[in-house]
Formats: C-alpha cells, structure tokens, sequence
C-alpha cells in the first residue's frame, strides 16, 4: 500500500467514525461510544498531519505553475520560484512528521510506570548509586509535571537502597520512560577510597507500565498472601505488628513484598500494583519476542542484561551506549534537568530505526 493510499485510508476511517457521533444516525451505546471517542481522539494528529501535508503540496504546486507560466510577469514569477524553494526546503520535515504519526503505537505508552531501581555489583557504593539514580528519577518526575509515589525504599542506613519502587503517573509517562530499563554503571572515586582509585559500580533500572484491574485479573487462587513483622527503621510501631506484605503469584512465581507502610492494608495495595505491573511487562516482552525476534538494535528492547548508560563523575559524562550520545553535564543529568536531552535522543532514536524498518 501507497503513502497516499494509507493517507486516504485513514482519512475515510476518521470520517466514518465522526459519522456515527454526529448524531445523524441511531446513538451508539456507551460503550461503543467511549471506543469510538477513543479511537477519534487518537486518529485527530494523524488527521491533522496529512492535511497539513497535503495543504503544503498543493501550495508547492500553485507556486510551480505561477513560476513555470510565461503570462506571469517576471515579479510574480521570482515570487512564486522564492515561495516555491521555501515549501521544498520545509516538505521532508513535515513529511517525516505525519510519517512518526503513522508508526503503530505501543499501546502502553499512555500508561503510568511503576519505576524499581535495584542496586548490583559493588556494594555499599552500588547502593548509593542506586539511591542516587532515584532521586534523579524523582526530580525528573517533578520537573515534567508527573506525581512520583515511593512504593517501597529498602535503605541501607548508610544513604543507599538496595531497592527502591515508585509509582509515577502523568502525561505519557510510560513513553518517556521506557527506555530506561537496564543496567546504568556508575565510575568515580567512592567516599571510602583512600588511594584515590575509580571504582565501577552498577544498578539495574526497570520501567513497567502500570497496569489496570482490566489489564490484568488476578484470582484468589492464584495468589499466595503471607504477613510478618517489618524489618529495618521505621516508625515506633513498624516492627511491633505484622504489618509487611509478601505476595506470590503462583502461575509465574513472581514474589512481590512491601513494609514501608504502617498499615497491612496500604502495604497489599501497593504490593498489588507492583505485581499487576510486573505481569503485564511479562506477557508484554513475550509478545514483543514473539514480533520482533529477528530486531537486532536494543533501543527500545528493554532488555535489563545489558549495559545501557555510564556515569563517569572524575570525567563530567553521561554516556549512553545504545545511541553512542555523550553528554558533558553530568551534575544536571543527575538534577534530572538534562535527563531529558537523553530521552529525546532515544526516542528520536527508536522512531528513526522504527521508519528505516518500514521503508
């Protein structure tokens, strides 16, 4: 199928849609009305797009035949030849846009994101470099707008966590987020180093989309719900009930477990919607194999056994391997205020290999 026919395709369907909500025929029931909504509201930029472009191509024509058309004076024709040059150089762009707009989208990148930062080799200095990469990652939160809910914070009382969950939602959280899974390796000189050496620590990010009660159903049987006493600081009360909650889901054996809050109530809750979100990533990554077994770039893989992204303090650099990009602000990554030059770029990235694959 031709550009031009994908275009007429989804203009017909868009008109086919806002036919049936136009009120000129019987009124759909709510919940058709609620998917067809939906389906308009994601159709409305595509729309948008292929006017704009098919508006621009019809301006370059009409500039072309005033440029090309001897009865013209020679003013208007230098006019035409000027506006005509000025479309051209601004076509590719736009073309490139609507072409973005047509790529199949990942029907989770609307969702929120559940965010679990794990500290991995190097000890006490994994730990702080984990605590650290979550702190990025709410500060990032906050300048984007999104609300940032720590789930759970398993601290090492020496200002690094072994592991770390949030919550965060907002405007396209999932999308931004995505591509963060993975491990990030930290090189500086740890606080306790009296020789001065680099030392190479890691962490290992994962960036699950947060899933719904009608995404995934989970039955009583499936679940194993065990209760105990908090470990670690807390409040006066945290260790004094059996207030922490180990959750098992039997079916894929993953093990979730919660204490930071007082309440067994608030701690299943959570632990709820961490294993919710841990088992749609799972069925999502399957399907993914499934589709794109054959993909060989990692940008957008989520693969969390390699190496992604390194952080080097003695050199001011943040350097992400999949996209060979190499920022020199390493303190304002950390801020989570250049954080997003490392987004764009890898989204950027991830649509250009994307548009390669469909031509």
């Amino acid at each position: 199928m031709s550009l031009e026919q994908t275009f007429d395709r989804v203009l017909s369907r868009h008109d086919e849609l806002s036919a049936v909500l136009d009120g000129s025929g019987p009124a759909p029931d709510a919940q058709v009305f609620v998917r067809i909504s939906k389906e308009l509201a994601e159709l409305a930029p595509v729309v948008a797009g292929i006017r704009a472009l098919r508006q621009l191509k019809g301006e370059m024509d009409e500039a072309l035949q005033l440029k090309d058309d001897p009865a013209v004076d020679a003013e208007m024709r230098s006019l035409a030849e000027e506006e005509y040059y000025s479309l051209k150089e601004r076509l590719p762009g736009v073309e490139r846009e609507v072409q973005i707009l047509l790529l199949p989208k990942d029907e989770a990148d609307d969702k929120n994101a559940i965010l679990e930062v794990r500290a991995g080799t190097g000890g006490d200095e994994a730990a702080l470099f984990a605590a650290q990469l979550f702190r990025m990652y709410e500060r990032y939160a906050a300048l984007q707008g999104w609300r940032f809910e720590a789930l759970e914070f398993n601290d090492t009382g020496l200002g690094g966590c072994k592991e770390a969950v949030a919550a965060i939602s907002g405007r396209s959280v999932f999308a931004r987020l995505k591509f963060e899974s993975g491990v990030h390796r930290v090189q500086r000189v740890p606080v306790t180093e009296a020789q001065g050496r680099i030392h190479t620590s890691a962490a290992t990010v994962a960036v699950l989309p947060e899933a719904e009660e009608v995404d995934i159903v989970l039955e009583d049987k499936d679940l194993r719900i065990d209760v105990f006493r908090s470990q670690g600081s807390g409040g006066q009360s945290v260790n004094t009930t059996d207030s922490a909650v180990r959750i098992v889901h039997l079916p894929t054996n993953i093990v979730v477990q919660c204490q930071d809050e007082k309440s067994q109530h608030k701690n299943k809750a959570k632990a709820m919607k961490i294993l919710r979100a841990r088992i749609y990533e799972r069925e999502r990554q399957q399907k993914d194999a499934e589709r794109a077994a054959n993909r060989k770039s990692q940008v957008g893989s989520g693969d969390r056994s390699e190496r992604i992204r390194t952080y080097n303090f003695p050199q001011g650099r943040v350097t992400d391997h999949r996209i060979n990009l190499t920022l020199y602000k390493i303190d304002r990554v950390m801020e989570g205020e250049a954080l997003n030059e490392v987004v764009e770029a890898l989204i950027s990235a991830d649509q250009a290999e994307r548009l390669a694959e469909l031509e």
